[in-house]
């Protein structure tokens, strides 16, 4: 009987170790709030992965894929002009949580995300706060915070900086479901 325990802890640990959050939906939205102007997009196909194991993650979304915009030349130039996402066509975050997250136990958790934020080809160290909640086996992560433009080397011409804020508003909310077996 001793043995039988000791081999099931045995196996739910090898499992647990296996187990992976996925995204199941996803949104990622985006404001610049200038002077004369508001443009706001978004994106839900965004993927990424949690491994509770090692408290890390990863995040992506393809550039091309917001919409939005106040008209289609708008969504030209953020495309083509500030983004230029035919060279940069992917924005990631990858990296760990900082503050404990018991993944086990049902609850909303307060974390900090520190990892590299990688927009328009240039990665730099962010540590973005937000909120982890585990309900029923499933994950929702929220996270608001702001991009600085100039740390990622996007430019905006003197000519549009009242249309153009100089740091975009992000906003995100991820649904995530459990992946759990080999290669989760």
């Amino acid at each position: 009987m001793y043995k039988i325990v000791i081999l099931l802890v045995l196996i739910a640990t090898q499992i647990q170790a296996q187990k992976r959050y996925e995204i199941d939906k996803g949104k990622i939205d985006f404001s610049s709030n200038a002077a004369v102007e508001l443009i706001t997009g978004s994106d839900e196909k965004v993927q990424g992965l949690v491994d509770p194991a090692k408290n890390t993650f990863a995040f992506i979304v393809n550039m091309k894929g917001f919409s939005g915009f106040n008209s289609a030349l708008q969504k030209e130039h953020f495309n083509e002009k500030y983004l230029e996402t035919d060279k940069f066509y992917q924005a990631t975050f990858s990296g760990s949580f900082i503050d404990p997250v018991n993944y086990e136990k049902e609850g909303v958790y307060k974390v900090q995300a520190k990892g590299f934020l990688t927009i328009h080809g240039i990665k730099q160290t962010r540590i973005i706060p937000g909120t982890i909640t585990i309900e029923k086996g499933k994950m929702v992560i929220d996270a608001d915070f702001v991009v600085p433009l100039a740390d990622h080397g996007i430019k905006i011409p003197e000519i549009v900086s009242q249309k153009i804020a100089t740091e975009i508003n992000i906003k995100l909310k991820f649904y995530m479901k459990e992946k759990v077996g080999k290669g989760a």
